[in-house]
């Protein structure tokens, strides 16, 4: 079973609402167990060949959504709204591919990979996502520049999180 559908699983796991489900196959055993903290939901994904060696568990924190009726929308007039929507339509968004932390910088002492207003093009980093202590450099799908970076360094993201916009005119 590969990564991406370890992350698929948790996901369904989690929109589901069950505290706990085990997966046996072939040569693998995996148990996701949920639970809340404070408001934060944590997803423990523990995998176990069946050798019978059990591999670490992995913890990973995620910002439970709250309820649309429970956040109150901040007024604002319908044209701002509208033109910003309109505004956003022409740019690509570039989307978390997996679950995990997202870093701006290879490193603390290094650079930020991009900045808003850099010329991207096809194959260029744009970020590290961290996922089970592995660093995931995710790299672009468009040539183009970027207009704005919508998550804030070293913030959690889920999978199929905007990350940035890209005007790729």
């Amino acid at each position: 079973m590969d990564l991406k559908e370890i992350q698929n699983l948790i996901k369904f796991v989690a929109k589901s609402g069950a505290s706990e489900v085990k997966l046996e196959m072939d040569d693998v055993k995996i148990t996701i167990k949920t639970g809340s903290d404070e408001g934060k939901e944590t997803t423990i994904v523990q995998q176990i060949p069946v050798g019978g060696n059990v591999a670490p568990q992995q913890m990973v924190p995620t910002q439970t959504a709250p309820t649309p009726a429970a956040t109150p929308e901040p007024a604002a007039p319908a044209k701002s709204a509208d033109s910003a929507t309109e505004d956003d339509s022409k740019y690509i968004t570039v989307k978390s591919p997996i679950i995990g932390t997202f870093y701006r910088k290879p490193s603390p002492d290094k650079p930020t990979f991009v900045e808003v207003g850099d010329k991207i093009k096809e194959g260029d980093v744009l970020c590290i996502i961290e996922a089970m202590k592995l660093f995931n450099e995710i790299e672009s799908e468009v040539s183009g520049t970027v207009v704005k970076v919508l998550v804030d360094d070293s913030s959690p993201v889920e999978f199929d999180q905007p990350l940035f916009l890209v005007d790729p005119s």
